[in-house]
């Protein structure tokens, strides 16, 4: 049996119980250790706590493992139970879908424990979940790689007044140009997108991309949302424009960003707590009102 386990956006402690259940049960147990990440990483530390409350030896799969690998622990899974531990819900990443085919083509039993994702966690900040259109993803520009495929796809959620939720690229063992090169890896170290990067690219492609005022998808006056350790104890919420979101200080990662469209009045309501103004009269941007 391969069991497809959700841990939610927290801490080892968000995993729900019916999926801590199943992790009892394994023989081996892996953690998908590219696509996000819990608030303490996969630190020593980090993974030391889950082994003792789950009571299971935990390996990390990193992306090499995965997408390189995959034969080897579904070949296992179909003699004793595996479980696949994934941050979020197990189908947050299309990689995710792509491992539970390849199971199911070598007729293997998958089970799958949901979790709490940034595809509904994001709700928090008061948009309604049925008003998003397509999330894209924000990746790292390069001085040779500045992809703009993701405008499209904003300006047509614009158009049709739905907000936008941008994934920003998280980069974890990734290895570098000049050692792939000379054929030996060599690996960079993680880094991860922040609000301000994201809005900076964002505004760049827009002045690339933009055909006229009429035309353009967005620009720094555009309502937006940030978001910080979603699921965390010290997640951060804050509305303002583009403009106003870069002199935010949204902390650690893993961060994202909503560009706002057309609004509901309750939905303005809950932005407006959230808003900088609301943040520079001291009132909380988290919902616990800490």
């Amino acid at each position: 049996m391969l069991y497809m386990i959700g841990l939610g956006l927290g801490d080892e402690r968000d995993i729900t119980v019916k999926g801590l259940e199943a992790v009892k049960i394994c023989k081996s147990v892996y953690i998908e250790a590219y696509t996000s990440l819990l608030s303490f990483g996969l630190s020593s530390d980090g993974l030391s706590k889950m082994e003792k409350l789950y009571g299971k030896q935990i390996t990390v799969a990193d992306r090499e493992m995965v997408e390189e690998r995959a034969d080897e622990i579904l070949l296992e899974a179909r003699e004793v139970d595996v479980a696949f531990l994934v941050v979020g819900d197990p189908f947050g990443a299309t990689t995710h879908t792509d491992f539970v085919v390849r199971a199911k083509k070598m007729g293997l039993e998958v089970k799958v424990m949901h979790n709490a994702s940034v595809m509904n966690a994001i709700g928090i900040c008061g948009l309604q979940l049925y008003r998003y259109g397509e999330a894209v993803s924000i990746p790292f520009f390069t001085e040779t790689w500045r992809p703009y495929s993701f405008y499209e796809k904003i300006q047509e959620n614009r158009r049709l007044g739905l907000h936008t939720l941008c994934l920003l690229d998280i980069r974890v063992k990734e290895p570098s140009w000049e050692s792939l090169c000379r054929g030996k890896k060599c690996y960079e170290p993680p880094k991860y997108m922040t609000i301000h990067t994201a809005i900076s690219q964002l505004l760049e492609v827009e002045h690339a991309r933009g055909e006229s005022d009429s035309g353009k998808a967005y620009d720094e006056d555009t309502k937006c949302v940030g978001l910080a350790r979603l699921g965390c104890d010290d997640q951060m919420v804050v509305s303002g424009t583009m403009k106003e979101l870069q002199e935010v200080d949204f902390g650690a990662p893993l961060h994202c960003l909503v560009i706002v469209g057309q609004t509901h009045p309750s939905e303005e309501e809950m932005l407006d707590f959230y808003s900088i103004k609301s943040m520079e009269n001291g009132k909380s941007t988290r919902p616990d009102g800490e």
